[in-house]
């Protein structure tokens, strides 16, 4: 059995979406690496992902005027894949599970003509109240919208993956029992001209993860984040959480609007077309729980039928 775990880059922060210390980072990603290795002590193949928003986004204010945004995915792959490839390391030796984890930088192909250019829906960065984004939009011309969070957040534009160009690398690395780390922070955004060129933006690590995992036949996508479930009418009086949907049901939701781009949203639209590419279940849930989440006992799993 073949899974994809997909790690939230806020999973990896404090409240309010900022990178914490050293130490913190460290203290987070343990958790992930317990998570990898309950999985491939469940009997499972791991290819692990990881987003970015929250790293991208400080190397965006510290060095944005050296560096583009595909540039700044570069670098965020070979920051966080350090943190990931360490803590399962040890977490592998300390536990006896002969597996080497290795980081893949991988990129991904995109159109450069998505819509997504000219519509900006990628949160990066912190959360910061309205005086302030509006002082920063003013100052760097920087777009910012509300985050569900609990404030102002910078967005970037988001195209589609519609590929990954390490593939092959991958599926190799697979075959010969390793633990890949690809597609971090969605992979490096390229697009093709008769030459390889990167592009200014960041892609969606759900979607990127969703694209890698249908096209080296996984039976499981999971991603973990910092919510427990995914909720329908999240944060209003009738909140209501899904703990097992069929894929059809899920899809009429988001059809409806019931999860905002940008957080939620990709999310969800992975785990639909996850299923619908022939995946056998996607699930959603927090960091740290990956063995209960595959029990049932927290998160939500979306199935190919009622």
């Amino acid at each position: 059995m073949l899974a994809v775990i997909a790690l939230g880059g806020n999973a990896f922060t404090r409240e309010g979406a900022r990178v914490g210390s050293p130490e913190e980072q460290w203290e987070r990603v343990r958790l992930a690496a317990g998570d990898v290795a309950d999985m491939i002590e469940e009997g499972f193949d791991v290819i692990v992902t990881h987003g970015n928003g929250p790293q991208a986004g400080l190397l965006a204010e510290r060095v944005g005027d050296y560096l583009s945004l595909d540039m700044i995915d570069a670098a965020t792959e070979g920051w966080m894949g350090y943190l990931i490839v360490n803590a399962l390391t040890n977490e592998f030796l300390r536990r006896g599970i002969r597996r080497s984890p290795v980081i893949v930088i991988s990129r991904s192909i995109v159109n450069k003509n998505d819509p997504a250019f000219q519509n900006p829906t990628k949160y990066i960065g912190p959360i910061y109240d309205k005086e302030t984004a509006d002082k920063i939009s003013r100052e760097r011309g920087w777009v910012f919208r509300w985050d569900a969070r609990g404030g102002y957040r910078r967005v970037v534009p988001s195209p589609e993956p519609m590929g990954v160009m390490e593939l092959d690398l991958i599926r190799l690395l697979i075959r010969e029992g390793y633990v890949p780390i690809a597609v971090g922070g969605g992979g490096i955004p390229i697009i093709s001209n008769g030459e390889i060129q990167g592009i200014d933006a960041v892609i969606d690590k759900d979607l990127a993860s969703q694209v890698l995992a249908n096209a080296i036949n996984a039976d499981y996508l999971l991603i973990l984040t910092d919510v427990d479930y995914v909720y329908i009418n999240y944060k209003k009086p009738n909140q209501s959480r899904l703990v097992e949907v069929a894929v059809n049901e899920l899809e009429r939701h988001y059809n409806e609007g019931q999860f905002p781009p940008g957080s939620m949203g990709p999310k969800v639209l992975a785990a639909i077309r996850f299923i619908k590419n022939g995946g056998r279940a996607a699930y959603v849930g927090p960091l740290g729980r990956a063995k209960d989440i595959i029990r049932g006992r927290i998160g939500t799993k979306v199935t190919p039928r009622d």
